[in-house]
């Protein structure tokens, strides 16, 4: 186990995802782009749900919520990404480092149980649309909302504990673009295998559990709409579930890529174009799915934008 001693000067260096100057500024360039349209997307999202009433329904609370997380997630890498596709001098301190590898696994295990609540969500909306209002009330949706964080936090910072007390010798460069569990394991010159198995278990439990519930969720959805007898009715149905079943695939593909793997130089290397999609494409993206196939959003857009056109006009 690292010493305090040795740790308060320890720094680590960030590899990131070249070593080409010219190719830095047009990364820069280019995540930049991306992580401004992250910040836009998910605000207005936030927005849009605080000001409409219409969209202040279950659904709507779960899905401001996947945008906070959205932006928290970002937030914790791209920064300090862009900084050093600028700079010259890549490191990154021991506690800053510590603090990104925690939120990073806090913000990712929050996200799984959200988008698991969103799906009871819809399967109470569709299975049982009589009791939805009463199902899925105030203080049920915030238990719902509770428990990812808790969750979330809990883990991120059993995780975090557990590879910090490693000890770092020898080379300290990151292969990777932000302090990623597996990259840090092969920095180890201690025995890993409690992290190793620690870090299995939970992303195995937390993928597993929370995909359950997604998998078990639309089963019973889509027997559900299977028994609807008018087409409009099944493609209405559907369509409430088909951002939700983007998201899910795009969010849970990743990770399963990235992180059910034993850590080797060839995953790390593998894994950092692999964390560029859920790292960046998906908390961009998550706001555009869920507005341009929700009819409720546009509405609510549009009815923003129309109402500061006449407050203009009358002024």
């Amino acid at each position: 186990m690292s010493s305090p001693n040795h740790t308060v000067g320890m720094a680590f260096i960030l590899l990131g995802l070249t070593d080409d100057p010219v190719l830095e500024k047009v990364l820069f360039g280019v995540f930049l782009v991306v992580y401004l349209l992250t910040l836009a997307g998910n605000l207005c999202m936030i927005a849009l749900i605080s000001t409409s009433p219409h969209l202040h329904t279950p659904m709507y609370f779960f899905l401001g919520h996947l945008s906070f997380v959205d932006i928290c997630y970002s937030s914790n890498i791209t920064p300090n990404m862009l900084y050093d596709f600028l700079s010259e001098d890549k490191t990154i301190s021991y506690a800053g480092c510590f603090t990104q590898c925690l939120l990073f696994i806090a913000l990712v295990i929050t996200e799984f149980y959200l988008l698991a609540s969103m799906a009871l969500d819809r399967y109470v909306a569709i299975c049982s649309p009589l009791h939805y209002s009463s199902r899925m009330s105030r203080n049920v949706c915030i238990s719902l909302v509770t428990f990812p964080y808790v969750s979330g936090s809990l883990h991120g910072l059993s995780q975090a504990l557990l590879t910090f007390h490693l000890s770092f010798c020898g080379s300290l460069e990151i292969n990777h673009f932000y302090c990623a569990d597996p990259p840090l394991l092969l920095l180890a010159c201690s025995d890993t295998h409690v992290k190793k198995m620690a870090m299995f278990v939970v992303a195995g439990f937390t993928l597993s559990s929370s995909l359950s519930v997604i998998l078990l969720s639309y089963l019973f959805i889509f027997a559900a709409i299977l028994r609807i007898r008018s087409a409009e009715g099944r493609r209405k149905a559907f369509s409430t579930c088909g951002s939700h079943l983007t998201t899910v695939t795009i969010f849970y593909g990743t990770l399963f890529c990235m992180y059910l793997r034993s850590p080797s130089e060839k995953s790390v290397e593998e894994s950092k174009v692999i964390a560029v999609f859920y790292a960046f494409l998906s908390p961009m993206l998550n706001p555009l799915i869920y507005s341009l196939r929700n009819k409720d959003v546009i509405r609510a857009m549009r009815g923003v934008i129309e109402g500061n056109f006449f407050q203009k006009i009358s002024l």
